[in-house]
């Protein structure tokens, strides 16, 4: 296993599982593990994560369910290649495949409505907001080599009728989420907001879709990220420590 000089191997805190991550590129944040704690993947389930990075997503979801596989969809070649050791270094191989393709190439790679879930934390900002000069940062945070269109459209490729696709999000473009998604048959069915603290707004939003669901969506209790003194709050102590999602 190569562990390169700018790179360092850390314990994610779920039994003996670790990833490698580059100390000058985009480490994986709460927003990560938030996401992966809100899905909810059937017992041999295969799911797609577009946009995967380091791989954080599909190790969690492999790691605390009994999901079949995870298939991440990854730009950059770099950052895919760091994620397949990481995969590699768990021991994952079976459970989890990487391809380092443009989220727009999906049709050309995955069969139409094949699978049971989706799940994306992509780029939050437009270009015309702040910008990186670490490339792979801006990539990472920025619409510059997909636009939220293009994950909602390919979401909606992959997914089977009434499968589920998972999203965090910035609140402010909210409406943006519903209005896209419903143009490519995903239908909003579950939101929770997350707060940096009780006396702060929401900073991030959860959302769950379904493929060709109805109409009516659940706002579930808001999440709270730390107390006001500067501690975890109970409720996201209990997504680190637990080894099973959603508990």
């Amino acid at each position: 296993m190569i562990i390169h000089p700018h790179e360092t191997v850390d314990l994610l805190g779920i039994k003996d599982y670790k990833i490698i991550q580059s100390a000058d590129g985009f480490k994986f944040g709460i927003d990560a593990v938030l996401l992966a704690n809100f899905t909810k993947p059937l017992t041999n389930a295969i799911g797609v994560d577009l946009g995967s990075g380091t791989g954080i997503i599909p190790i969690i979801i492999v790691a605390k369910s009994n999901i079949k596989k995870m298939i991440g969809v990854e730009l950059q070649k770099d950052v895919c290649e760091m994620a397949a050791r990481s995969v590699e270094l768990n021991r994952l191989e079976e459970r989890i495949e990487l391809l380092n393709i443009n989220i727009k190439d999906v049709p050309l790679y995955f069969g139409k409505h094949q699978y049971d879930l989706v799940i994306s934390n992509p780029p939050y900002y437009k270009m015309n907001t702040l910008s990186s000069s670490n490339e792979k940062k801006c990539i990472s945070r920025h619409e510059s080599a997909i636009a939220l269109e293009d994950i909602f459209e390919n979401a909606s490729y992959l997914l089977k009728p009434q499968k589920n696709f998972y999203l965090i999000h910035k609140p402010e473009r909210l409406v943006e989420l519903i209005e896209s998604a419903r143009r490519y048959s995903l239908e909003p069915k579950e939101i929770q907001f997350v707060h940096p603290n009780i006396n702060r707004p929401a900073n991030l939003v959860l959302i769950r879709y379904t493929k060709y669901g109805k109409q009516g969506i659940k706002f579930k209790k808001p999440l709270f990220v730390y107390r006001l003194n500067g501690e975890y709050t109970e409720d996201i102590k209990k997504i680190y420590q637990s080894d099973r999602l959603g508990e």
